[in-house]
């Protein structure tokens, strides 16, 4: 099981509803600008879904070339780069999980598993944790502690910290992230963190609405 969406199975079509029903940052929002007729014209040009979007679009070179040849503002595109990167979250090192064990995370480490992708990779079916725990000795507890939590950080925008709060919480991997109603979803957050227990601010609805919504893209 992939740790992160097929963009071989997104439609530009698809990609356009994901960033319309998106409550886009506001440094993001020209994105709306026209952006049926934007995605036609990519569609024209060849450009049929995300994974060949991110190949064209990947250095600046292919994307002048793309503005060259669709007529779309380099500057749209360079936005739309950054959006649709923004997808497929950076895998955090299993070190930033510091309240775990941390012999325990050396033993998957010393087994060539350092980060989120790799130990969800590693543990997508029993049978592939059990030849985990085998290998490396690690303890099982500790081995599904780190499995909700670099599952939960395949959602766009969740770090460590909030893996954290989640799990504390109850929403426990991504499935139930995206079933989540966020105002209680919301409630329940401000009430853990009461006294700045994992970080100091405020919990805002909206941002936790967008984790609601990005997490309703992250395959089961």
């Amino acid at each position: 099981m992939s740790y992160y969406i097929d963009a071989d199975e997104v439609s530009l079509d698809e990609l356009r509803k994901r960033i319309e029903s998106t409550d886009l940052v506001p440094s993001r929002a020209s994105l709306l600008d026209e952006i049926t007729n934007k995605m036609k014209t990519l569609e024209s040009h060849g450009i049929q879904t995300l994974a060949h979007l991110r190949t064209e679009l990947k250095t600046p070179r292919r994307l002048d070339a793309v503005a060259s040849a669709t007529g779309i503002d380099p500057q749209y595109l360079i936005l739309l780069r950054r959006e649709t990167e923004s997808y497929f979250p950076k895998p955090f090192t299993l070190k930033e999980f510091d309240w775990l064990p941390k012999e325990e995370i050396s033993r998957l480490e010393e087994s060539g598993i350092r980060n989120t992708a790799a130990l969800y990779e590693a543990t997508a079916s029993a049978e592939s944790r059990a030849e985990l725990i085998s290998s490396t000795g690690v303890d099982a507890e500790v081995l599904d502690a780190l499995t909700l939590l670099a599952d939960l950080t395949r959602v766009q925008w969740v770090s460590p910290t909030t893996a954290r709060m989640l799990v504390a919480v109850s929403c426990n991997n991504a499935s139930k992230l995206a079933a989540a109603d966020a105002g209680e979803l919301c409630a329940s957050l401000e009430r853990i963190n009461a006294g700045d227990r994992y970080f100091k601010g405020k919990i805002g609805l909206r941002d936790i609405k967008r984790l609601v919504h990005a997490a309703s893209y992250v395959p089961a």
